[in-house]
């Protein structure tokens, strides 16, 4: 997002936080539903999002102009949010999409925060991308734009159901339709980042050859939290392929141990000769 645009989702983002503190978890739920609904709207109606992003209008008559289609539509809870978001500036009307989109989500993930279950809507978003990237036929039929979302989303509720929270197959849902403008896979490792932002921890992506105990798992948690400042949800994937030791990857940063970097590292070495 360009600085307008930023500035005007911080001060929704800041209202939802507020609105969430004194609302029961099943309400914000609720809400979310409502705002990714909109989402939804604004995707399939480029002239709405242009409208409610123009600069020539006034906040209040953008806000006028959303209550005026939706009110008895969607909750006055979600109503009040998204006057607070559309009355700020927007650089595009994409970004408005972007900010509706990414509002929902968050509202989302504080439901199932105050619920006391965001930690194990996290943990199943990242086994089901690493569902989705072990099987190059279900990550194409999840991924691919010609097959239908209705039959995409069929096949995501055919997977979950009784092995994933509510939640978590609402987020695949959202991931299906290119949150953020992201691949699938892309939108899922985006959203379980935010699940463990909202919980205010670093995600470290982990690769080993073989699973890590409990007790290796905890300690490098440890570690990487004592380089961070910061709690860090370790991630693990399991990959023969790298014959032994660690990657992790934490950000833009990447420490890469394993014997197959070494290897490698030799192996030119050697042809450099």
């Amino acid at each position: 997002m360009q600085a307008a645009s930023r500035e005007s989702y911080r001060v929704a983002a800041e209202r939802l936080d507020e609105y969430v503190r004194g609302a029961e978890p099943s309400v914000v739920t609720a809400t979310a539903d409502d705002l990714l609904s909109v989402a939804a709207l604004l995707r399939r109606e480029p002239r709405l999002r242009r409208a409610l992003s123009d600069p020539a209008r006034s906040g209040t008559d953008r806000s006028g102009l959303l209550g005026d289609m939706l009110r008895g539509r969607i909750g006055t809870d979600a109503l009040d949010l998204l006057a607070v978001l559309v009355s700020g500036r927007w650089s595009t009307p994409s970004e408005l999409l972007g900010g509706v989109e990414r509002l929902g989500v968050e509202a989302l993930l504080a439901g199932s925060d105050k619920a006391g279950e965001l930690g194990e809507v996290e943990d199943e978003l990242f086994r089901f991308g690493q569902v989705v990237a072990g099987s190059p036929e279900l990550s194409n039929a999840l991924s691919d734009p010609m097959v239908p979302a209705a039959r995409r989303a069929t096949l995501v509720d055919q997977l979950l159901v009784g092995k994933a929270r509510p939640v978590t197959g609402y987020l695949v849902g959202v991931a299906l339709s290119g949150f953020g403008g992201r691949s699938f896979t892309g939108a899922l490792t985006r959203l379980v980042e935010m699940a463990a932002d909202r919980r205010d921890r670093q995600v470290a992506y982990v690769t080993v050859a073989a699973p890590l105990t409990d007790e290796e798992e905890r300690r490098l948690g440890a570690r990487l939290s004592a380089m961070y400042g910061r709690e860090v949800s370790v991630k693990q994937t399991v990959a023969p392929e790298v014959l032994g030791g660690v990657s992790v990857r934490v950000g833009s940063d990447l420490y890469d141990g394993t014997v197959l970097r070494r290897l490698n590292e030799t192996r030119n070495a050697l042809a450099k000769r």
